[in-house]
């Protein structure tokens, strides 16, 4: 069956922006349609299930989902969407990602950490890497003032809380993993996770800190290009 459109659902900031580098690596014969959660309240991931569903195409379509978003992409694929042909998870997780780490996040998820801009150090282990270029930190640091403060903390509390592991096994479409090998924020064994309840996922390592699309958008686009070749048999 041939692909001829991704869904991509974004990080943390839900914005969809930081998606633009990987969009312009992919071929001009994809069609793109980017998930853009609201910046002005917060939506559960099964709320977000129904926002999503609002950009779905009629024609068969790959679903790409990174970090926060990848509970949420499991759960979409879980209701056996029609047109669903695959699911890329990147930097993913289904159950809390950060484990021992837990009681901290927890702690400083408030809406005032998230009224501070974060150090450059802060942005660089966790989220984009040694020596970014001046752009993405400058992209990421926008897409995070774009967002309601309080929005952004309790979508991190959904992130400790969630757990789509019931969901994942009910999916039944091809899946791939894209791992950063540089991750500092989600833990190595999430994908381990996955693939205890979907041993057919593919796993491909992408020498990347946490955010994968945007470090690395060639390497991406060429990693999903073949997966979709692979899916159109």
């Amino acid at each position: 069956m041939t692909v001829d459109t991704l869904v991509l659902l974004p990080g943390l900031d839900g914005t969809g922006m930081l998606f633009a580098d990987l969009v312009a690596e992919l071929p001009p014969t994809l069609r793109v349609n980017i998930a853009r959660y609201p910046a002005d309240r917060f939506l559960s991931y099964s709320e977000l299930v129904s926002c999503v569903k609002e950009i779905i195409p009629s024609s068969p379509f790959l679903l790409v989902a990174e970090s926060f978003s990848t509970p949420l992409a499991a759960k979409l694929a879980a209701t056996r969407t029609p047109n669903l042909v695959g699911l890329v998870m990147c930097a993913g997780f289904i159950t809390n990602p950060v484990g021992a780490w837990s009681l901290l996040v927890s702690a400083l998820a408030r809406p005032l950490l998230f009224r501070l801009s974060p150090p450059r150090l802060v942005l660089e282990h966790f989220l984009i890497g040694a020596s970014p270029p001046d752009v993405l930190e400058a992209g990421v640091r926008q897409a995070l003032r774009l967002v309601n403060p309080d929005v952004l903390a309790r979508r991190v509390r959904a992130v400790l809380d969630c757990d789509a592991r019931e969901d994942l096994a009910r999916t039944k479409v091809p899946m791939m993993y894209i791992q950063a090998d540089s991750d500092r924020l989600v833990r190595a064994d999430c994908f381990e996770e996955v693939q205890r309840l979907r041993p057919d996922t593919m796993l491909v390592s992408i020498p990347a800190p946490h955010l994968v699309f945007q470090r690395q958008p060639r390497k991406a686009a060429e990693v999903i290009v073949r997966f979709i070749l692979d899916l159109s048999g």
